[in-house]
């Protein structure tokens, strides 16, 4: 993940044992923690965010968007621009949440990437097109259950011949006993990485109705009922994995 010196607050959003967690939302103050609270919150992250390079040299094609759908502060972009020839096609990151994109922006100003584009609108309207990859990095989780077939299918009409979608999700478990195994793990990985029993307990209350989770077969099948008739999981650790979705 690129880093700056503006992006490496430490996330104790939910050390506060007062005031009631609320539900999550992407304001200024997750914005200012983000780089840190999703490094330490999902297992995996920088394997996710490496590979997201590797994927742009095998699948980006000159003249077409590489986009980023919820970019937050453009660390996937950040990556892919480096790994791209300059100008070999345009970098599109979209994400909902103002504070994001404004940090974002000065992230990638910093790094040297000003022209990685960036709409601060929301995925469901925003305009696809002549796309050869389309990321979505733990994005989809965050959309009421029964948009989400409509986004996807709005991604696959705007691929060209030849274009992915990677979908990075957090899942949830085949059957109780799985899901039971993969939350244990998910809280041991937080807590290595420094957060308190409270800090997990508090945040997962406060993510319980806004991050909404669905199984692996689930998101394999709504692929397929979007249009993707090839479907990889080509990422994995503990309830976070990676799928490569073509036509």
């Amino acid at each position: 993940m690129a880093t700056s010196s503006t992006s490496n607050s430490t996330d104790r959003l939910y050390a506060d044992t007062e005031a009631a967690p609320g539900s999550f939302v992407f304001d200024e103050r997750v914005a200012e923690v983000f780089g840190d609270m999703i490094r330490r919150s999902v297992p995996g992250y920088g394997t996710v965010l490496a590979m997201s390079g590797v994927l742009a040299r095998n699948h980006a094609r000159p003249g077409t968007v590489v986009y980023d759908l919820g970019c937050s502060l453009g660390a996937a972009l950040a990556v892919m621009a480096e790994a791209l020839p300059a100008g070999t096609c345009r970098l599109v990151g979209v994400d909902s949440s103002p504070a994001m994109i404004d940090k974002a922006r000065r992230l990638l100003d910093e790094q040297g990437h000003q022209t990685v584009e960036l709409h601060c609108a929301d995925i469901r309207d925003f305009p696809l097109a002549d796309a050869s990859m389309v990321v979505l990095n733990f994005t989809l989780q965050f959309l009421p259950p029964e948009q989400r077939l409509e986004l996807l299918r709005r991604i696959r009409k705007a691929l060209v011949p030849g274009g992915v979608l990677v979908l990075s999700e957090k899942i949830a478990g085949a059957d109780p006993e799985e899901e039971r195994l993969l939350t244990e793990l998910h809280h041991q990985f937080k807590a290595a990485n420094g957060y308190s029993r409270l800090e997990i307990a508090r945040k997962r209350t406060a993510l319980e109705k806004v991050l909404v989770p669905e199984t692996l077969a689930t998101h394999r099948q709504r692929l397929e009922a979007a249009g993707f008739g090839r479907v990889d999981l080509w990422f994995r650790c503990f309830n976070f994995v990676s799928l490569l979705a073509r036509p």
